[in-house]
């Protein structure tokens, strides 16, 4: 078993508009990098390899979390971990998709895994993407954090859990997914992931 830690990347001025950022290459916000400034990788972590997308968001979040680090780690770049693609909807809220699209939208979204927005993919799209990187991970056996994005983490919690997204997720944090925590799995040779933490907070400065 080898240990996978996921971050997600800090927030971005679309997080805040509560728009789809999918593959949109979108910085960090000022008060993002503020944000994850604050941020310290647990020292449990130190150590770990470390694979980053290759998205600005998660690249900022990446050298900002490596200054605190005693040695850091040299990221590496990984495509397969970008964003689920939401194609044509990228850039809009859901609010205005769910009035455009009205039953519609609702039956596409009562697909789960494979809901698919117009012109992107679907969650079972990312996970067959993904799931080489966790075969390499597992068999590799080097623990690993990975910066990447909401949609992956989700992705990859339920390849560990067997949700099918129809539903909220058995656990509450993955509702929202707020920034600010590490997701913990073993990652196996066959490259399963499987579920140890979800709340594991990163330390941050007592300084204001």
């Amino acid at each position: 078993m080898t240990l996978l830690a996921l971050i997600r990347h800090g927030p971005t001025v679309w997080n805040g508009e509560g728009r789809l950022q999918g593959q949109t290459d979108i910085p960090l916000s000022d008060e993002g990098r503020s944000t994850v400034a604050s941020w310290r990788i647990p020292e449990e972590f130190h150590g770990f390899d470390l694979v980053v997308s290759p998205l600005q968001r998660c690249v900022e979040t990446a050298a900002l979390l490596c200054r605190t680090l005693p040695a850091p780690p040299v990221p590496r770049h990984e495509p397969r971990l970008v964003e689920m693609s939401w194609g044509s909807w990228e850039g809009r809220t859901l609010p205005d998709l769910r009035e455009e699209y009205g039953d519609g939208m609702e039956v596409n979204e009562g697909r789960g895994l494979d809901f698919r927005p117009h012109g992107g993919e679907s969650p079972r799209d990312l996970q067959i993407r993904v799931t080489p990187v966790l075969l390499e991970i597992g068999a590799a056996g080097q623990p690993t954090i990975a910066i990447i994005h909401r949609g992956v983490m989700r992705a990859i919690y339920a390849l560990a859990t067997g949700w099918d997204m129809r539903a909220k997720p058995p656990h509450r944090l993955l509702h929202k997914m707020p920034h600010g925590n590490a997701l913990l799995f073993n990652v196996d040779a066959e490259g399963r992931p499987h579920l140890l933490r979800l709340d594991l907070p990163l330390t941050r400065d007592s300084a204001p």
